[in-house]
């Protein structure tokens, strides 16, 4: 008697997230115009225009590519092109950039916490001072039509510094690089820059206090908050 095959079991085909086509058509159109390092795309109106999308959905794609280092955004000049790879690069980077994501934001989560309420109990006058003036900086450069990057980069350094901890400071140096994607991807989502100083004002006064619980609550949302980003979601 002839053995019954089992029918073949086939994986369900995964559709490109709107934000990995957007991504292919971008690069497609970077290889058609030949545009090599220091070329610029054309103006995210334009470009939105040309693709039929909002320019909240195409900012997700570019954050993408500006997170895998393919283009460099500022604002003023747009996106720049930083080197030229193939798709098929990109989308392996994009991958495995998502798949790390939770376990960069677990490691901020459970040293950065800690740093906020150490520095609760440690900071010194000058520690404020630096801390305030990292809040003036970020409040700048948002009001300026910025993301906000510098101002943020410099009041997580400010906290660590507050926190008196060296252990804690050269971990967090150890992961810098890795904060500095999680950085790029939360501060372009759209609103995301004004919420995230409104959280770095909370946690301040928390520290200014000298609350470690209300300083160690603070940062665990701030850190809730810049983790829901875009390449983290299912939906498109």
């Amino acid at each position: 008697m002839a053995e019954i095959k089992k029918p073949r079991a086939f994986a369900k085909v995964q559709r490109p997230r709107l934000y990995e086509q957007l991504m292919q058509q971008i690069l497609a159109f970077v290889e058609e115009e030949r545009l090599g390092p220091g070329d610029h795309l054309p103006a995210e109106r334009e470009l939105a225009d040309q693709l039929g999308v909002s320019r909240a959905t195409l900012a997700q794609a570019l954050v993408a590519l500006e997170v895998l280092g393919v283009i460099d955004v500022k604002h003023g000049t747009g996106a720049v092109l930083v080197y030229r790879p193939t798709v098929a690069t990109v989308l392996r980077e994009l991958h495995e950039h998502k798949n790390r994501l939770p376990d960069i934001v677990e490691a901020r989560s459970t040293l950065e916490v800690k740093l906020a309420s150490l520095a609760a109990e440690r900071r010194t006058d000058d520690d404020l001072k630096r801390i305030n003036h990292a809040l003036e900086v970020m409040a700048q450069e948002i009001a300026a039509g910025d993301r906000g990057e510098k101002g943020d980069e410099l009041f997580h350094e400010a906290i660590t510094g507050a926190a008196k901890s060296s252990v804690l400071q050269k971990l967090m140096a150890f992961i810098a690089e890795m904060v500095l994607e999680t950085r790029l991807e939360s501060l372009g989502q759209p609103g995301r820059p004004e919420r995230s100083l409104e959280s770095h004002r909370k946690i301040t006064e928390a520290i200014a206090a000298g609350d470690p619980q209300a300083a160690a609550e603070a940062m665990q949302e701030h850190i809730e908050l810049v983790s829901d980003v875009a390449l983290l979601k299912d939906t498109q």
